[in-house]
């Protein structure tokens, strides 16, 4: 996990007690980013105990926050956050030990950047002034990526051919995906077993099937968890699965295919996804 400093204080010019002051962002290499917002939420959960609390207090909506609880869930090698029963606001949410080591990561890195930017101030008004370019690069913004399903994991087969290769990423204890690039794709990244990498899953990729049938199907991929949320629109719906180990998946599909296959919270169901359908990215 990288991050960039980003500040909206012109260069060249020291910060003042009025000037805005530098934000800490992390982002990895697919482009996800986690900046002061939802630092700012997950802090906000540990404060309330309570999800919807948390929304109210940094001014989100109570679904828009789960999203960012859930992407950051995904992110992570651990969760962050966990759900709970009850809860005096609804919503009731706990923050893990890994959540309170990356709150505490992110507070003493900002005092840190704080005081860098404080001693760095006089430099970059002479260096900075009348001259832009000049500059140091200190501040980068994140892309982001289309993709819902961004997961950490770690590699741990590779089974090269003459074309392609076959890539298994561990996502967690009870998910590990197969994957498949081109091994021009495998050399330029530097693939290989032990190396943690990134999976991107759009969210229109995975089909969704109930665990109960015998479908038998060519995807490589048949990720089983429970429906948590069930998102009608007007065309298509979104669906998300709890998957265990704190990870979810989200798919879109056609809000038909929802009405006919009955999806609601509660029902066991599967994602199948084919290995050529998901992409890798690396630091």
């Amino acid at each position: 996990m990288k991050y960039n400093y980003i500040t909206n204080s012109p260069i060249g010019v020291p910060m003042t007690d009025q000037s805005p002051k530098p934000v800490l962002a992390f982002h990895g290499p697919a482009g996800v980013r986690v900046g002061e917002d939802r630092f700012a939420l997950l802090d906000a959960v540990l404060r309330f105990g309570s999800i919807r609390a948390a929304a109210e207090h940094v001014g989100l909506s109570y679904k828009g926050a789960w999203d960012a609880i859930n992407a950051l869930n995904n992110l992570f090698p651990r969760p962050l956050v966990v759900a709970r029963a009850g809860g005096r606001h609804g919503g009731g949410a706990a923050i893990t030990d890994e959540g309170r080591r990356v709150l505490a990561a992110h507070r003493h890195l900002t005092v840190r950047l704080n005081e860098a930017m404080a001693e760095l101030s006089g430099t970059l008004a002479g260096i900075g002034a009348g001259d832009p370019a000049a500059a140091p690069p200190l501040w980068s913004f994140a892309m982001k990526t289309s993709a819902r399903n961004t997961y950490y994991g770690v590699i741990s087969d590779v089974t090269p051919g003459a074309v392609n290769a076959e890539i298994s990423i561990r996502v967690s204890d009870t998910t590990t995906l197969a994957v498949i690039i081109t091994m021009k794709s495998v050399m330029a990244l530097g693939l290989h077993v032990g190396r943690e990498v990134f999976a991107l899953i759009k969210a229109s990729t995975p089909i969704l099937v109930p665990e109960a049938g015998e479908m038998r199907t060519s995807a490589r991929n048949r990720i089983c968890g429970t429906v948590t949320t069930v998102e009608p629109g007007a065309v298509n719906s979104e669906v998300m699965l709890d998957i265990g180990n704190g990870k979810t998946l989200v798919a879109i599909i056609t809000r038909e295919s929802a009405e006919n296959l009955g999806f609601k919270p509660g029902d066991r169901v599967c994602a199948l996804i084919k290995a050529s359908q998901i992409i890798i990215g690396v630091e």
